[in-house]
């Protein structure tokens, strides 16, 4: 990696610090940022930042058009920060568009940081309860929401506080309103009835205004006792069951988070199997730790309607199943939040589920205008966000280096979580490719025993005869940390080989990898 796009992909850099042009004639000013705050003192020369190319990059676009802005980023979430951080360390003129009074885009507010900063909570609490030194206390008690929500809103804080920097300290304009489009070049901006509204001129636009829960006409989300994704976090009373409709990712989710707060959940899917896309083994895996909590697991199961009362709520399934709870939280897919942008105005529409469809530059039918995130759909993963909005920008900007993400390890914070990369069983199998399976469980390895870890594994999928990876896929707490080791193996193209030959740690979760290849190379014959 040269030391350019080191620099080009630092989130907290400031480069057009040094650069006249950029910080007098195209960034806005904010009062309250002192200049010469050692936060926004840039470690990097110019040599290594090659302020030249920037320059007359900048230059020439402001030659070729007279908009306020060169770029407009509609989204202040993952993906358009990183957008927008990109577009303003390559020299251009960037405004970020966002209707929260806070940075952070659904991800920090109501998404991943809340949901996964509760279930490490909930962690702690079925670690204290299994503790033998404090089992005199197991179960004894249920933990209200609420007050376990506490330190997420802590989180979420720190967080917001931690983006308002990189915004600041790169000089990027953020204006909180509704924006909409008036025609291929203009935005309008709605801040409020006490606001004026507000109307901005681009050249270039990227659309990353995330996503939200899917909210079929047939529930009154309105209720008190019926919620979805969002509405969930704002729970304020004590519930001793609830109905978690959807097995996706954020209903396996919240069923691990309920259960291990003590909650009777029935956890309904409306498919043969959990999460029908993850390697079968993982799959069944999951299924039986969550019986083992106490989830009750309905497959193939409808909604046919809801009824509401003030102290219950009675869900009836087509298969004729009537289940009564305290309350429901309904997790059964996303829209995009295109519907509010006036797409029509640009020449562009959104599919039923409010999504972009994008070529492999990010690009939409309209060539100045990019969307990424979960707008466009899949993955629709905070991570893989975050990269899709740099690279959107890298295409426009002309960034050799930028690239189409498809290929991204899913994170999945059950308890215990999931992560995998690569190919599932299933599918080799089905393109007939030969391969081979090497597994570690975790019960087996020092460090799990050491942390009272009872389930886990992690199966590497190989070639028999090049020892090719083609999949590796974990499940068990960490997992989400212990994938990366296989994933930059696979990346570097090393073979089964790598992970016999190396010297792991002990006792380590990682040693994983080493008891796993061996096992799949006694099975090579």
């Amino acid at each position: 990696m040269s030391k350019n796009k080191k620099a080009n992909n630092e989130p907290d850099s400031v480069e057009t610090q040094d650069n006249p042009t950029a910080t007098k004639a195209n960034a806005p000013t904010f009062q309250h940022v002192d200049h010469d705050h050692p936060s926004l003192i840039s470690p990097l020369d110019g040599n290594r930042i090659d302020l030249g190319r920037y320059k007359n990059r900048l230059n020439k676009n402001r030659l070729k058009h007279n908009y306020e802005y060169d770029a407009i980023v509609l989204g202040a979430g993952p993906a358009g920060e990183a957008a927008a951080m990109k577009l303003a360390k390559s020299g251009l003129r960037v405004a970020v568009i966002d209707p929260r009074e806070q940075v952070g885009g659904n991800c920090a507010h109501v998404g991943t940081i809340p949901s996964k900063a509760l279930r490490q909570s909930v962690f702690n609490i079925i670690n204290f309860r299994r503790d033998p030194l404090f089992n005199k206390a197991k179960d004894s008690y249920q933990v209200p929401l609420n007050k376990v929500l506490s330190r997420a809103r802590e989180v979420i804080r720190n967080q917001v506080n931690t983006h308002k920097l990189f915004y600041e300290r790169n000089q990027i304009e953020v204006i909180h309103g509704w924006g909409s489009f008036i025609d291929a070049h203009t935005l309008e901006i709605y801040s409020g009835e006490l606001e004026p509204t507000k109307t901005i001129t681009f050249n270039e636009a990227v659309i990353a205004v995330g996503s939200r829960p899917y909210r079929p006409d047939i529930l009154d989300f309105d209720h008190p006792r019926v919620f979805d994704s969002d509405k969930i976090l704002q729970m304020d009373y004590m519930a001793r069951k609830i109905i978690i409709y959807g097995a996706g990712v954020i209903g396996c989710e919240y069923a691990s988070i309920f259960t291990g707060l003590g909650y009777v959940v029935d956890l309904i899917n409306n498919k043969e199997q959990l999460l029908s896309y993850l390697d079968e083994e993982i799959s069944d895996a999951l299924s039986h730790d969550l019986r083992q909590f106490g989830v009750r697991i309905r497959n193939n199961e409808e909604i046919d309607h809801l009824e509401t009362h003030d102290d219950c709520v009675i869900l009836h399934l087509k298969s004729g199943k009537k289940i009564k709870s305290d309350a429901i939280l309904w997790c059964n897919g996303r829209s995009g939040n295109t519907d509010s942008l006036n797409l029509e105005a640009v020449g562009l529409s959104a599919n039923n589920r409010g999504q972009l469809e994008v070529d492999q530059t990010y690009r939409t039918s309209v060539p100045h205008i990019y969307a990424v995130g979960d707008v466009i759909g899949w993955p629709s993963l905070a991570s893989a966000a975050y990269d899709q909005g740099r690279n959107a920008a890298g295409f426009m900007v002309g960034d050799e280096d930028a690239e189409f993400i498809n290929s991204v390890p899913t994170g999945i914070y059950t308890i215990p979580e999931i992560s995998s990369i690569g190919k599932t069983e299933a599918e080799l199998t089905a393109e007939q490719i030969p391969y081979e399976v090497g597994q570690a469980f975790f019960r087996h390895l020092a460090r799990a025993q050491i942390i009272g870890e009872r389930s886990g594994v992690l199966k590497i999928l190989f070639h028999r005869e090049t020892l090719e990876l083609l999949g590796i896929h974990c499940y068990g707490n960490h997992a989400s940390e212990i994938i990366h080791i296989g994933q930059a193996v696979m990346k570097c193209g090393h073979t089964l080989e790598y992970f016999i030959n190396t010297t792991f740690n002990y006792p380590t979760m990682a040693e994983a990898y080493r008891v796993a290849a061996l096992n799949g190379m006694n099975r090579i014959f």
